[in-house]
């Protein structure tokens, strides 16, 4: 692996933690009284102002030399963040029928899907290595969500929104590693941003119930922001482009182990024995496309 695919692997890493974070914070919210709108509108609009605090004090930094973004660029990047926005909506709504330590599972899907979508955009076979990581990801998905163990139907509206997520989640990784790739990872960000922003909007405005608690602000909306808004799209930006879509999405599996590990020791939910083996099963599969790895 090169140093600069390696750089990429490393932001898309820190990056894909920081996002395994957000479900337990999610959910002590919920336990608090607030709702999905309520959660989606303070992460998203405290994240857009932290974005463009970044993207000013870059421009006028000294010595900093800007491409400018052109007016196809920033409507590119807008209409490509709008999928974080919908990642945001869908996500949160998956925790809200079933555990974190599922949801976060159901979300790495992407892992799949990125390996798809590559396949389907450059047509060109996916390597073997990639094929067998994802039958690995498939397998440890099936032990991780125990379905083998569990003698209940799952709740199909939390797996419904988990893979709307996952689907959502793979259109902003194929955003952040194509779309107008010469503009810096603030600038790129903040457009992304503006395009989330407004399907948050128009998501609150329709599931409004007529008031709106401005606690959420102070409380959950920074941590929600800096973890969700703020530094994960700088690093995925940054990293994407490095590493390209299919080793970034299996990359990005990283989410996983850091959002069953919060959801354990904060939430108190059970992972038996089976759940970890499948967990490890996706981190191994994880090993094996980081070795040798080479930019597409």
């Amino acid at each position: 692996m090169n140093n600069t695919t390696l750089k990429g692997v490393l932001y898309v890493a820190l990056g894909a933690a920081s996002y395994g974070m957000l479900a337990t914070f999610v959910k002590l919210a919920y336990t608090r009284g607030y709702t999905t709108a309520e959660v989606t509108l303070s992460q998203t609009l405290l994240g857009l102002f932290g974005m463009l605090i970044i993207y000013t004090f870059q421009k006028n930094s000294k010595g900093t030399v800007q491409v400018k973004a052109s007016g196809t660029n920033k409507w590119q990047l807008i209409a490509g963040g709008t999928s974080m926005g919908f990642t945001s909506v869908f996500y949160y709504m998956c925790v809200h029928y079933i555990p974190v330590s599922v949801a976060i599972v159901l979300l790495m899907q992407t892992v799949w899907m990125g390996v798809l979508l590559e396949w389907l955009l450059t047509k060109t076979l996916p390597s073997a290595k990639k094929f067998v990581a994802v039958i690995i990801v498939l397998a440890g998905t099936t032990l991780a969500t125990n379905l083998i163990n569990s003698s209940t139907l799952p709740n199909w509206s939390g797996i419904a929104w988990g893979m709307g997520a996952a689907a959502s989640f793979t259109a902003t990784m194929f955003a952040g590693n194509s779309i107008a790739t010469q503009l810096s990872a603030p600038q790129r960000s903040l457009y992304m941003l503006v395009g989330s922003t407004i399907v948050i909007l128009i998501f609150t405005a329709i599931t409004w119930p007529g008031s709106f608690n401005p606690g959420i602000f102070i409380s959950w909306g920074i941590p929600l922001a800096l973890f969700g808004t703020v530094v994960p799209p700088l690093l995925l930006n940054a990293g994407f482009p490095k590493t390209g879509l299919g080793l970034g999405s299996i990359v990005s599996a990283l989410e996983l182990p850091v959002s069953v590990v919060m959801a354990c020791f904060i939430l108190h939910e059970s992972v038996n024995p089976l759940q970890w083996l499948g967990i490890a099963l996706i981190l191994a599969a994880i090993v094996l496309m980081n070795i040798n790895s080479r930019k597409p």
